[in-house]
């Protein structure tokens, strides 16, 4: 009698839930906000992403697979610079400032490659 309560309660979390399984090609919205600054280099692109006080980077490889080495770095104006970097299959990030009324500069790489931002948002 149990189980036939269960079931139904499990497929109905599923449908609540929704489908699992690996992210899509698309997840590089890890960051809020809108898409401000996108740099593109021969392995994939450097998005910086900014909301009200906020900006947001991610490196995402123009085609995810194989693990490879990957880093994004974002830094504010007279502020420490915030680093991901390491062996990823699709993306590096998101790393996140404080940047309300501050400029900041982004620089991303996937395997050999890269690409930076000067000072933007300023």
């Amino acid at each position: 009698m149990a189980a036939l309560l269960v079931l139904p309660l499990l497929g109905a979390l599923g449908l609540v839930l929704g489908p699992t399984g690996s992210a899509p090609a698309h997840a590089a919205s890890a960051c809020s906000g809108r898409l401000v600054k996108t740099v593109t280099f021969s392995t994939g692109s450097l998005r910086v992403y900014k909301s009200r006080a906020y900006a947001c980077a991610v490196s995402v490889a123009e085609k995810p697979g194989a693990r490879r080495a990957m880093r994004v770095s974002l830094q504010p104006r007279g502020g420490r610079a915030v680093v991901d970097s390491g062996k990823f299959t699709q993306l590096a990030g998101p790393v996140t400032v404080h940047a309300l009324n501050r400029c900041v500069r982004a620089s991303g790489s996937v395997g050999g490659s890269s690409g930076s931002t000067g000072w933007i948002l300023c």
